[in-house]
């Protein structure tokens, strides 16, 4: 019982050691000097401050779908569409079928799908659906992928580039540093 209390405690301390090792983590991202990334961090919104004389009382910080930039920005570029399903958690937008008021015999239907947060052109999986009717009863649907899936995904990233650089701006603070006593 002993023994394999030796190991079990020697293995389990084995792995919080490389686990406090920060394994993963790339050291020229971050300032040598610890006030450096004090600052750094603060400034950029990944701080923590116990105190904050910048918060409101009685108020939260809540992450809501609007806070992601890439989901913003997809909304926005297909906000002339009407949406079937979007579901933030399961990473999906659907739009229903749509067609101008041109050609009621055609549609389209555009699936975001979101591979990650992060602004990268792998980021998004676009599917386009067109929905071509010869009558009521007679269409067909076929999958294309044109310069449509590329103007969108291309769309998608710039606007949502803009609003991630506008929300740095927004959450920047100054780091006021420690205060210093003097005897």
């Amino acid at each position: 019982m002993i023994k394999n209390l030796k190991y079990t405690v020697i293995f389990s301390s084995f792995f919080i050691f490389l686990y406090g090792c920060g394994m993963g983590a790339d050291a020229r991202q971050f300032p040598p000097d610890a006030e450096s990334r004090v600052k750094k961090n603060i400034e950029e919104g990944r701080g923590f401050r116990l105190f904050d004389e910048d918060k409101k009382k009685g108020s939260g910080n809540f992450d809501f779908a609007s806070s992601n930039s890439l989901w913003r920005a997809s909304l926005d570029t297909i906000d002339f569409m009407p949406l079937a399903s979007a579901n933030y958690s399961g990473g999906i937008i659907i739009t229903d079928w749509y067609s101008s008021n041109t050609s009621s015999s055609e549609a389209i239907k555009i699936t975001i799908r979101f591979l990650t947060n992060e602004i990268r052109s792998d980021a998004l999986d676009i599917k386009v659906f067109y929905k071509k009717c010869a009558s009521n009863q007679n269409c067909t649907i076929i999958e294309r992928s044109e310069n449509i899936k590329k103007e969108l995904s291309k769309k998608i990233l710039s606007k949502a580039a803009v609003y991630e650089a506008e929300t740095k701006v927004k959450n920047f603070k100054p780091y006021k540093g420690r205060a210093t006593t003097d005897n």
